[in-house]
């Protein structure tokens, strides 16, 4: 209603100025029987109230569908018995199949460019295995490098591919029970060169026993991956030790990946799960991308895992991944692989 009578407020006004002009060019003419001219206002009126009427109901539904937000785009499009609804829905028709169009081809490149990509990730990891394998077998400090730029590369292909595969998650993962504290040491036994060209030391701890949790082993590990990734990296030359801490608080599980790096500034801290975001950080470490926490919490929420992250700069930062319920297993605790 509201919309109609803005719609034909200015029609209203007219006539009101109509019909009162009309009574005073009488009035001026030396016609001056009251009843007469208000009989006539009235009949003026109630014509212009029945117009107005029926004009309303006619076209109801329209104003309704122009007054409310569209559930659905299809809304718009039923038939409306008035020439200008419909006039309106064929033009709405014909944007709605452009937009469609446009839509549906914008979809096929952003495959196309997808595809591509993973393609080039997995075409990228034949040359750099055999570079790997080349750097290994030569025992000459100046390799050091190379080996070093090579793990490098390797992380970054990952994080893309672990991007693309986060398109699709829901037919990239598979829960089943997993050991905390293996997955753990596998985790610092990957990443045994890393610890040992930086400097830190891995401490793995058992707090609670052997936990086993329902989860994607796969997605786990990528994300205990980027936590230590960045543990390290923040604690780089330091001489420190990195914990992984696994432990059960209200009825949770918990791992813990805690440094003793430079921390993160409490300004950064809100946005430290955006993608792309290095922050203060990223300014003094180059090979930040701001992606690693961006992915793991994407795998943790897609998961219903919790995440939680706490930070003092100057002191280190700690970062949890809760899982809602686990069991304790009977294997043997883990060991730091670092000094086997």
């Amino acid at each position: 209603m509201r919309l109609f009578l803005r719609e034909h407020k200015l029609l209203i006004l007219m006539q009101i100025v109509v019909l009162f002009s009309v009574l005073g060019i009488y009035w001026l003419d030396g016609y001056h029987r009251l009843l007469p001219a208000l009989y006539s206002v009235f009949l003026g009126a109630f014509l212009t109230a029945v117009y107005l009427a029926y004009h309303y109901v006619s076209r109801r539904r329209f104003y309704g569908l122009l007054s409310k937000p569209l559930q659905v785009p299809e809304d718009v499009l039923q038939r409306d018995l008035t020439p200008i609804g419909e006039a309106l829905q064929e033009l709405l028709r014909a944007q709605y199949r452009y937009y469609q169009q446009q839509l549906d081809q914008n979809r096929h490149e952003q495959r196309e460019h997808l595809t591509f990509m993973d393609q080039w990730v997995h075409q990228m990891k034949t040359p750099l295995s055999v570079i790997e394998l080349t750097v290994q077998q030569v025992d000459e400090p100046e390799f050091a490098s190379i080996r070093e730029e090579a793990e490098q590369m390797r992380a970054n292909l990952n994080m893309v591919l672990y991007m693309a595969r986060l398109r699709n998650f829901q037919q990239d993962f598979h829960v089943k029970p997993v050991s905390l504290s293996r997955l753990m040491s596998e985790v610092v036994h990957e990443h045994k060169r890393s610890f040992i060209r930086s400097g830190v030391y891995p401490d793995v701890q058992d707090e609670s026993g052997e936990l086993i949790v329902e989860t994607d082993e796969k997605w786990l590990f990528f994300m205990l991956t980027q936590l230590v990734n960045n543990a390290v990296k923040y604690s780089s030359g330091s001489g420190k030790r990195v914990h992984l801490t696994t432990l059960v608080t209200d009825s949770k599980a918990i791992v813990e990946v805690r440094d003793h790096g430079v921390g993160i500034p409490a300004h950064d801290i809100r946005r430290v799960f955006d993608p792309f975001f290095t922050g203060e950080n990223g300014r003094h470490f180059r090979e930040s991308t701001g992606m690693g926490l961006y992915l793991t919490r994407e795998a943790a929420r897609r998961l219903d895992h919790g995440l939680e992250i706490e930070s003092v700069p100057g002191e280190g930062t700690t970062v949890r991944i809760i899982f809602q319920s686990y069991q304790v297993g009977t294997a043997a605790p883990a060991t730091d692989t670092l000094n086997e």
